[in-house]
């Protein structure tokens, strides 16, 4: 055998042995719970998808509610068409058909499936973080979760999701409450985005944002501390013996998220509608049917900021004004909720992505 043989031989078994070598490492990695590059980005995008589709699959089951809501948010109390759920609902059927129900919808959809993508994601790589630093203050490797620290890393979640999302929101609440006889006639996102920038400036699609994350803190943070903590009592204490291998079942699941919700919702309610109030003003010439009047004309009313816009609607309208539409909202965010949190981990289950929202 010539020397340039052995020198082949060698060289060829030597990318074999680090071919094998590498495999070997990435199994072991694998086995560690380190994963490779490739797989962590491919972990992402799915964790993504799944929030996506589960804010998509949530706010489109309840788009009617959530029209009414925004509706009864911001009506002119001197020219008030309905009161309650069911007479409101009839009234946007009767004057505008079934697509009047889903109006906005599709820019809400638009808003909220990469909301929801970034919050769920976000709660999770959050939670992890606070979990990792809560581990070494305590030195205590096994140390979990708290109540306090899941709402901590869920108002981290609603901050960055609200805050990468809001021109969309504050769009989508233009277009739900325009009628036939508002002066801006909105085909959809993009032109509501162009025609608001036009006419009000950039800083208009960002009305309303310092009422929504302070709003978004006790509503996102509550609504994954409630539901962490509850499955994982459920979990560990198993009363009525409802939970079989420390699996909770859908109905379960979905109950969980309907208390989350209704918890948040309830904290959060009076700054989601000045946050509304604020995003409809500037909006010159609108409906009289649309904007809020100032206890004495029904002329559009001007907002100088949050404290301002609390202090105005409660001396026109009163306090009940801060919860206008809390009963179709909490109609609609007991199923919303819960579909949003069931949808997601059943969504990531379907993608193989391990569950890092209980870690």
């Amino acid at each position: 055998m010539s020397s340039e043989d052995v020198v082949g031989k060698s060289t060829g078994e030597t990318t074999v042995n680090t071919i094998v070598n590498n495999l070997a490492e990435e199994a072991k990695l694998a086995t560690q719970g380190v994963k490779a590059p490739g797989h962590a980005i491919l972990s992402v995008c799915k964790s993504l998808v799944a929030g996506g589709v589960a804010g998509g699959v949530s706010r489109t089951a309840v788009a009617p509610l959530e029209r009414l809501k925004i509706l009864l948010q911001v009506q002119n109390p001197h020219n008030i068409k309905y009161n309650g759920t069911i007479q409101g609902l009839k009234y946007i059927w009767n004057t505008e058909g079934f697509r009047g129900l889903f109006k906005g919808n599709g820019t809400n959809c638009a808003r909220i499936v990469p909301n929801s993508a970034v919050k769920f994601y976000s709660y999770e790589q959050a939670a992890s973080g606070i979990l990792w630093l809560y581990q070494r203050q305590t030195g205590n490797e096994d140390a979990e979760l708290t109540p306090v620290l899941r709402l901590g890393a869920g108002a981290c979640a609603g901050i960055i999701a609200m805050s990468a999302t809001y021109p969309m929101d504050m769009v989508r609440g233009r277009i739900t409450v325009q009628t036939s006889k508002s002066p801006h006639q909105y085909t959809g996102m993009f032109h509501a985005l162009s025609t608001i920038y036009r006419h009000e400036g950039f800083r208009a699609l960002y009305k309303g944002w310092l009422p929504s994350v302070i709003g978004v803190v006790p509503y996102v943070g509550l609504n994954f501390a409630v539901y962490e903590s509850l499955k994982d009592w459920m979990v560990k204490t198993n009363p009525y013996r409802i939970v079989e291998n420390n699996e909770l079942s859908v109905t379960m699941r979905l109950a969980c998220g309907a208390a989350a919700g209704t918890v948040g919702q309830t904290v959060a309610y009076p700054l989601d509608v000045i946050r509304r109030r604020m995003q409809m003003t500037g909006w010159k010439g609108a409906s009289a049917s649309i904007v809020t009047g100032d206890g004495k004309n029904k002329g559009l009313v001007e907002y100088n900021g949050m404290i301002d816009a609390f202090r105005k609607t409660v001396r026109n309208e009163g306090f009940g004004a801060l919860y206008k539409g809390l009963v179709p909202n909490s109609v609609k965010v007991v199923p919303s909720i819960a579909l949003a949190f069931v949808s997601y981990e059943i969504v990531k289950d379907i993608l193989g992505v391990e569950m890092k929202i209980s870690a």
